[in-house]
């Protein structure tokens, strides 16, 4: 596995099956396997060279078409997948662990004052359910399930699930189970 791509990962926690090129572009049909592929190939050049240029351009193209505003920037791990497209905010300070996934609606963004003052970090297999908010400079463990609206501006144990506006914190060993497919 070790040799496959980012966006060969990315796009095996789409349909459970690992693509050629081919098969990858004939999945960008799909507006966020396409992002996903653009953003991943922003990611992959220097900022100023001229693939580097191109791919930036392309991606603020798509930023704009698909409602996704995820920056080259913004250190995601490998099976990224979001769950439907639009209306997605995701600061370019904030880091997203392995086997993430991200429905519409999500803002993980930074808090400019106060005691959590920054940018979120999120462990891997987290589930972020639709608008949910994820602000500041607060960690979010491994296994963890953000439910749909929920606010989050605290800490997140690893295997917890959290729910509701202010958000509270429930142990569940099991918190993605069901959620996350196609693991890498």
């Amino acid at each position: 596995m070790s040799d496959y791509t980012a966006i060969q990962k990315d796009f095996y926690r789409e349909s459970g099956k690992w693509l050629s090129t081919f098969g990858i572009w004939a999945k960008c049909i799909n507006p966020n396997l396409h992002y996903i592929y653009v953003l991943r190939k922003a990611q992959t050049y220097k900022k100023k060279s001229i693939p580097g240029i191109f791919w930036r351009i392309a991606l603020r193209h798509y930023q704009i078409k698909y409602g996704f505003q995820i920056y080259p920037e913004t250190e995601i791990g490998e099976g990224f997948y979001l769950g439907h497209w639009g209306a997605l905010v995701i600061n370019p300070k904030a880091k997203i662990g392995k086997n993430c996934n991200i429905a519409q609606g999500v803002t993980i963004g930074q808090q400019n004052r106060g005691k959590n003052e920054g940018f979120p970090v999120i462990g891997d297999e987290v589930w972020i359910g639709p608008n949910a908010v994820i602000v500041g400079n607060i960690h979010i463990g491994d296994n963890v399930l953000i439910a749909p609206n929920s606010y989050v501006n605290f800490d997140v144990p690893a295997d917890s699930v959290v729910m509701g506006n202010p958000g509270k914190i429930t142990p569940a060993i099991n918190a993605t189970k069901g959620y996350i497919n196609n693991k890498i």
